[in-house]
């Protein structure tokens, strides 16, 4: 098996939206904003090569939207979903299946491209299986209001048209060997976080629950997340896991950390190790 932290660039998202109620005070911190309140983050991608299978989780927002809407979101940084796999040593068409966390346009965009003349759509990877739940799927085409503005259906429905959706609660045979996937509900309707065994390590690919380094204190929750005290439980019970069984976690927001190992604290949960992917395998 070889992992890879793959990078899909950098955006920008208002820092109150990214903390919910812990005071600017606090989170300015360890990230600060810009003149407009915003922060910077990452979109944090995972290769997984195993046997023969190449998989990925996530692909970050992708670029079929307008100029309009991507200034929306100060994309910036050198990273690519595409030039970062390539520069790993893979073409797309290798890619047998792809994980998608949830299905909110920073983790999904990037599946769903335009074709050559810009006249349809087409699947970044062609070959590949691309799975989520059912009930999360079922969530982004029928949306809240809370969530309607971050399901965008030209990221969704050309993968179900195309036959290449799967969804991992309706299959009856486990459809990968070293990956477990864990779902949460807090952040949006069963949102996955495969738990990938490593050789003697596990890794979780924690998603929105725990998007970085920053947001491993129990009430640091996301104002985007449709159920914020469920997440707050949802992250007693997995930091409690990777302290218990010395998980990695792996974080698909943080600008800076890819990984982080943790510790219990008097004052709660804290980063015992952070650094780069490789430095923990």
């Amino acid at each position: 098996m070889k992992l890879h932290s793959i990078d899909a660039g950098n955006f920008k998202l208002d820092g109150g939206a990214m903390f919910g109620v812990v005071p600017k005070s606090f989170w300015q911190k360890t990230n600060p904003a810009d003149e407009n309140n915003l922060c910077s983050w990452a979109m944090r991608c995972l290769l997984i090569e195993d046997g023969n299978q190449l998989i990925l989780i996530d692909t970050g927002m992708g670029d079929k939207q307008d100029a309009k809407w991507q200034s929306y979101y100060y994309r910036h940084g050198e990273g690519d979903l595409v030039k970062s796999i390539r520069a790993k040593g893979y073409a797309e068409n290798e890619v047998t299946d792809v994980i998608l966390s949830h299905l909110h346009f920073d983790h999904c965009g990037g599946a769903v491209k335009w074709n050559a003349d810009g006249t349809h759509f087409e699947m970044t990877f062609p070959n590949a299986r691309y799975w989520t739940h059912s009930a999360h799927f079922e969530s982004a085409i029928h949306p809240n209001q809370r969530e309607k503005s971050t399901f965008f259906k030209e990221n969704i429905l050309p993968i179900q048209e195309a036959g290449q959706l799967f969804f991992t609660d309706k299959v009856t045979e486990k459809p990968f060997s070293n990956i477990e996937i864990l779902t949460a509900d807090g952040h949006t309707e069963k949102m996955l976080m495969p738990l990938i065994t490593y050789q003697e390590k596990k890794i979780l690919f924690i998603a929105d629950t725990v998007p970085s380094q920053s947001h491993i204190p129990i009430p640091y929750v996301m104002g985007y997340d449709v159920r914020p005290l469920q997440t707050m439980k949802e992250k007693s019970v997995l930091l409690n896991q990777a302290v218990e069984n010395d998980w990695i976690l792996f974080f698909d927001h943080d600008p800076t950390v890819e990984c982080a190992s943790i510790k219990m604290t008097e004052k709660g949960f804290k980063v015992k190790d952070n650094g780069r992917l490789d430095a923990f395998l």
